[in-house]
């Protein structure tokens, strides 16, 4: 953290002397005609979007160990000026991309970069077929959020450099966003105090963004872990204490409980050690949960009530129990005046022009999970996003954490199928196509054209902040769910991506010898069952 801000503030120190830039009025025709720049910078390397996009696709790494997706990503970065603070939060595979040119707005770009288990799949074959049997895949689309983010921002620093437009622009993975394990480490660890705004993109099946409390919940992911005593379980059981007993009876009073929680909380979990073999009274045992809802105290009214009913399965068995936070999520809270500026370049920019064989390839794989979508990719623009006034329970994102911090939106762009199931090999066959190429273009558009809108016109970033302030921070305070001695759970899924690395790396994309990744591997687009 210290030297991301010793960087942050050499850089503005450095590029101070040549810019009395924030000072520079800038018309609407001036900046309109600049925006258009950007946007048709972003189409001429629509290439290059492409191709980050396939690699990190055939990278498929589960969360933490994003390691060719980390160093690949970052190569492309520092290649075009921006310096590289790696391994931050003590996350070896979160950095940030630090570029400036002077005073002026202090703007993030992130997106999340890490896949789903047992998600590896054929792109552009409209059903289940893995490239590697068993092995992570991109069946949530992150493998194009931050090649979206890298082109725009390029594309954006072109022209700053060439107006002598002040300002800085960040950009960072979301590391482990599977497990919402890294933001909040992030903001914790004073990683945004010194910036000004934040924007997110996420993967969509359409093209918006929102203002205001969303859908879905907040979460803190906890596991429990129970120590007994081992003995034979044939031969002197009365001797043992059985940890996974304890685990077990946590896991069966906290389902009782489970009928007792409001509709819009939601919780789940998995044992992460259930003992050794049969013939041994487990010493060990783990489960993991998951403590979802709408609002951070009911949250952890969740997460008391939980450590609860664990002490009491201890108790019966006569165990110890101990825990560990893996993850946080705060509820989302996205600012308003980011929101309606990034739409109307939106809907300047518009949804990208679908072909035949995109749309085939869509109507396919909706039929082939059984979707009550049958239409295909979307050819009207969703509408802006209006604060929820009524509650919707759902998933959880982490960037919650940052929308909290400093004013925030997650622009959604065109790269995926509408109807899937989410976190599912289906939602990766559009991830390495001209589905999720073309979507990432458009998103890329409105972002440059987004970012200049804040560069360029400080009433913007100043009325940003002012609902920040004093609508959404109005009654709402952030306090973090984690504690100033967490660690990141920087060892999960190395066991699952060391089984399959191997394999996978015969599959990674290699761009100097094949156009796209659908050409490497032989896929005629679409292909469909006959």
């Amino acid at each position: 953290m210290k030297m991301f801000k010793t960087l942050l503030s050499g850089f503005l120190l450095l590029c101070c002397i040549a810019t009395a830039t924030s000072q520079k009025k800038y018309s609407k025709r001036h900046i309109e005609k600049l925006k258009s720049e950007a946007a048709q910078i972003v189409e001429d390397h629509a290439k290059q979007s492409q191709v980050m996009v396939d690699k990190i696709f055939s990278f498929a790494e589960l969360g933490f160990q994003e390691e060719e997706s980390s160093k690949y990503l970052t190569g492309i970065l520092e290649n075009n000026g921006f310096a590289i603070e790696h391994s931050i939060s003590g996350i070896p595979t979160a950095w940030f991309a630090t570029w400036s040119n002077g005073d002026g707005p202090v703007i993030a770009l992130g997106s999340d970069v890490d896949c789903i288990p047992k998600a590896s799949q054929y792109p552009g074959v409209a059903y289940h077929k893995p490239i590697v049997d068993g092995a992570p895949g991109h069946g949530e689309g992150h493998n194009s959020g931050i090649p979206l983010n890298i082109t725009s921002a390029l594309a954006v620093k072109q022209i700053m450099e060439r107006e002598n437009i002040g300002g800085t622009l960040i950009l960072w993975p979301g590391i482990a966003e599977e497990l919402v394990a890294a933001k909040a480490w992030y903001v914790r660890d004073g990683l945004f105090d010194s910036i000004d705004m934040c924007i997110f993109t996420h993967v969509g099946n359409n093209f918006g963004v929102s203002w205001g409390p969303t859908r879905g919940t907040g979460l803190i992911s906890v596991e429990y872990l129970f120590e007994g005593e081992a003995a034979h379980s044939a031969g002197a059981p009365w001797r043992g204490k059985s940890a996974l007993d304890a685990a077990e009876l946590m896991n069966i009073g906290w389902n009782y409980k489970r009928e007792h929680l409001h509709p819009l909380k939601r919780s789940h979990s998995i044992f992460t050690d259930a003992g050794d073999q049969p013939n041994v009274v487990p010493s060990k045992a783990a489960i993991w949960f998951y403590f979802r809802d709408i609002k951070y105290e009911g949250i952890m009214e969740m997460y008391a009530e939980a450590n609860d009913i664990a002490k009491g399965a201890a108790l019966m068995t006569g165990t110890k129990m101990t825990s560990r936070v893996l993850g946080t999520a705060w509820p989302r809270h996205y600012n308003k005046v980011i929101a309606e500026t990034m739409y109307e370049n939106i809907k300047q920019v518009g949804l990208p022009t679908w072909s035949a064989a995109d749309q085939a390839l869509a109507k396919a794989v909706q039929m082939e999970v059984g979707s009550e979508k049958t239409e295909g990719l979307p050819t009207e623009l969703a509408e802006l996003g209006l604060p929820v006034l009524e509650p919707v329970s759902g998933g959880s994102d982490d960037i919650g954490d940052i929308s909290w911090k400093v004013p925030t939106v997650t622009m959604r762009f065109p790269s995926n199928i509408p109807g899937l199931q989410g976190h599912h090999w289906s939602n990766a066959i559009a991830m390495a196509t001209p589905i999720a190429h073309k979507g990432v273009t458009a998103g890329a558009k409105a972002e440059a054209m987004t970012l200049l809108d804040f560069f360029l016109n400080p009433e913007l970033l100043k009325g940003a902040w002012d609902y920040f302030n004093n609508e959404q921070s109005k009654e709402t305070k952030y306090q973090p769910m984690i504690a100033a001695d967490d660690m990141p759970p920087t060892y999960l899924n190395k066991d699952k991506q060391d089984t399959y690395r191997s394999e996978l790396q015969k599959y990674y994309f290699d761009e100097t010898k094949y156009d796209t990744y659908l050409e490497q591997l032989g896929v005629e687009y679409p292909t469909v069952k006959k």
